[in-house]
């Protein structure tokens, strides 16, 4: 595959404005840990996520509700040093943002000052307007998140799409316009109808992430353990796998434990040679 030359000038919410206008497609992972968000930032991804998915691909939980700020921050911590050039956004966690506008503004300031984030992504329509606008008025960038939020898939009857009827579908364009009348920077779309997400994005003037809601999006966003196929427990189906490493990784390992078991690693190439006489003399002295 030919290399491909990727800028070293740092993504700005201007450049992901433009991308919109020109039609230019926005690229998005997530990242949990520095080396992974080392080769997503070099790659050329416009913005690396530090989702609140980790919980279930980084820390086992069972969802993303256990998450906690400190879970987040040390997370972005580490990805803040393997990110160069790509727009950081860190995801607020459950409860760090619902109690109250004080506790949301105080608790988004910590991505910027504790983790070096460049804004925050929250879940939540019109209900989390007046939380959004709170905090974009303290100066910091928020991304919004409607459709399908994992924090309270609970309450909309599960994991499924949303947004398939006319009463779900008006209630996801007041959502979608709130969030952006709060100050809200783009706007991510996740697991509906794919004609809903190409009104919207027609609709809105910042740009839209898809995840799950089809092509017209301004851009899209996976799980990078999705994506390359490290996170056996389910795969969502509107998940495309570009590699399937689990599998690989486990046939190393066997590889691994079968040579070190027969003695063939470490062969001669990885071992250190001399000190024979050095040997020699400290046999000596030990008889």
């Amino acid at each position: 595959m030919k290399e491909k030359k990727v800028s070293k000038k740092a993504v700005s919410l201007a450049d992901l404005q433009n991308k919109k206008a020109s039609g230019d497609k926005i690229t998005m992972l997530t990242a949990y840990d520095y080396s992974m968000a080392r080769v997503i930032d070099e790659a050329g991804l416009d913005i690396v996520l530090v989702g609140d998915s980790l919980g279930m691909v980084a820390l086992g939980y069972g969802s993303t509700v256990p998450v906690t700020m400190e879970e987040m921050i040390h997370h972005c911590r580490a990805v803040r040093r393997g990110v160069n050039r790509a727009l950081l956004i860190g995801d607020m966690p459950y409860l760090s943002y619902q109690v109250s506008k004080k506790e949301a503004v105080r608790n988004a300031g910590l991505f910027l000052k504790k983790a070096g984030c460049h804004g925050v992504k929250l879940e939540g329509g019109s209900v989390m307007a007046p939380t959004i606008e709170k905090i974009v008025k303290a100066g910091i960038s928020v991304m919004g998140h409607i459709g399908l939020t994992p924090q309270t898939a609970t309450a909309l009857g599960g994991y499924r799409v949303q947004g398939r009827d006319l009463e779900s579908a008006r209630k996801l364009l007041e959502d979608a316009r709130a969030v952006v009348d709060a100050g809200a920077f783009s706007l991510v779309l996740e697991c509906i109808p794919s004609a809903l997400a190409k009104i919207i994005t027609g609709m809105v003037p910042i740009p839209t992430i898809g995840i799950g809601a089809g092509p017209h999006c301004d851009g899209q966003v996976l799980v990078t353990n999705d994506l390359l196929g490290l996170f056996e427990k389910f795969t969502p189906s509107f998940v495309k796998r570009y590699a399937n490493l689990a599998p690989q990784i486990k046939e190393a390992l066997d590889d691994f434990i079968d040579e070190v078991k027969r003695g063939v690693f470490p062969g001669p190439e990885h071992s250190f040679g001399g000190g024979e006489e050095l040997l020699e003399e400290l046999e000596a002295e030990n008889k």
